[in-house]
């Protein structure tokens, strides 16, 4: 078996929710592969011609890759896109499928349910979940379920409407919580495994002190916790979860940044190494990378420190599958960083990257 990682970017200028207008360098989808043994990262390939493919995902048995394009406008409508690619595992190379619009704005995370069936998309700046059928060819069926979030929060530049960030699903692939930066909820879905649908009403959103910025969320393995961070508040919630009806309970809210600290930040990722002792998140201002650890039995996050990300902008990390090591993309110094993770302490060491033009999102892919 080989690792590699790939690399999503911004290949054109987009205007972020905050005003601020990024160039984007990329070509497309960067290739890269990684030794599992020393860490070592080196280019192998880039599929160009991707616009904006700045998050993706990859359906692990047929080896498909689905990739968001993170647009404004699409075909003259107001929306953005997403597309079907089939992956050549013998060079690495990516075959255009079929592309679909996603009925909203700015599309910024993609993912699969458990079972592979569907694709689900967030739609960020008009604050939308678009769902995609997967055809036996891989390819995209027409849409097939669309949701539009309503409401505004406290801060008047970031929330005077609804923007949902990503998706995540359950261990158990029956609840799905989408974090609505806009309005301060975890949107909690029921899901249909056999259809693809999500449904409301058998669960209660979880609402967030106002300002708090939702962004992404995640589980424990275990499937008893789980955990938020906020992008505006600079924090991480601590959830206890109730598998069987969806409903959460907070434990505790800690800082992703560091006591004293006076500029500006957002956050941005939040993971969890595969042994379920670490977790992980990512401050853009701060540029670094928290460090914490779970207590398995409440669920409870203990402070270890903070790591540099080895660049600026930290937006989405990656830990790959033997969980020893952490890769970040620094999207404004045009790096892909690798961290040892101390399977002992959690603690990071730096020990190599690649530069990689305006990186998004990173994804270890075992072949």
């Amino acid at each position: 078996m080989q690792e590699f990682v790939f690399v999503g970017t911004y290949t054109e200028s987009i205007k972020f929710g905050t005003g601020n207008i990024l160039s984007g360098k990329g070509e497309g989808i960067y290739i890269l592969r990684f030794d599992s043994s020393t860490g070592k990262l080196e280019h192998y390939r880039t599929v160009k011609g991707i616009v904006n493919p700045s998050y993706f995902c990859v359906r692990t048995h047929n080896r498909f890759v689905y990739a968001v394009n993170e647009l404004k406008q699409y075909e003259g409508k107001a929306s953005g896109s997403v597309s079907a690619f089939e992956l050549n595992r013998k060079d690495m190379s990516l075959r255009a499928l079929n592309t679909r619009p996603t009925q909203g704005t700015d599309p910024c995370h993609i993912c699969l349910n458990n079972t592979e069936t569907h694709v689900f998309v967030s739609n960020f700046m008009s604050g939308s979940v678009c769902v995609f059928p997967l055809r036996d060819d891989g390819s995209l069926g027409e849409a097939s379920q669309f949701i539009q979030h309503a409401g505004s929060s406290k801060d008047p530049v970031r929330q005077t409407g609804p923007h949902a960030h990503s998706l995540t699903f359950d261990n158990r692939n029956q609840f799905a919580f989408v974090p609505d930066l806009g309005i301060d909820k975890l949107v909690v879905y029921r899901h249909d495994v056999a259809t693809g649908r999500l449904m409301r009403g058998i669960a209660a959103d979880y609402s967030l002190p106002p300002g708090s910025g939702p962004r992404h969320f995640t589980f424990h393995p275990n499937g008893r916790f789980a955990y938020l961070i906020n992008e505006l508040a600079s924090a991480i919630s601590v959830f206890q979860y109730a598998q069987e009806t969806g409903g959460l309970m907070e434990l505790q809210t800690v800082p992703t940044i560091q006591e004293g600290f006076k500029g500006d930040n957002t956050c941005a990722d939040i993971h969890i190494t595969p042994s379920g002792k670490f977790l992980y998140g990512s401050n853009r201002g701060e540029d670094s990378l928290v460090i914490y650890k779970i207590d398995e039995e409440d669920g409870h996050l203990s402070y270890i420190g903070h790591s540099g990300s080895g660049g600026r902008t930290p937006r989405n990390f990656a830990i790959d599958t033997s969980g020893r090591y952490l890769l970040t993309a620094n999207q404004d110094s045009d790096t892909v960083v690798v961290f040892n993770i101390d399977m002992e302490t959690g603690e990071l060491s730096r020990i190599g990257g690649v530069d990689i033009p305006t990186p998004v999102c990173v994804k270890c892919i075992v072949i």
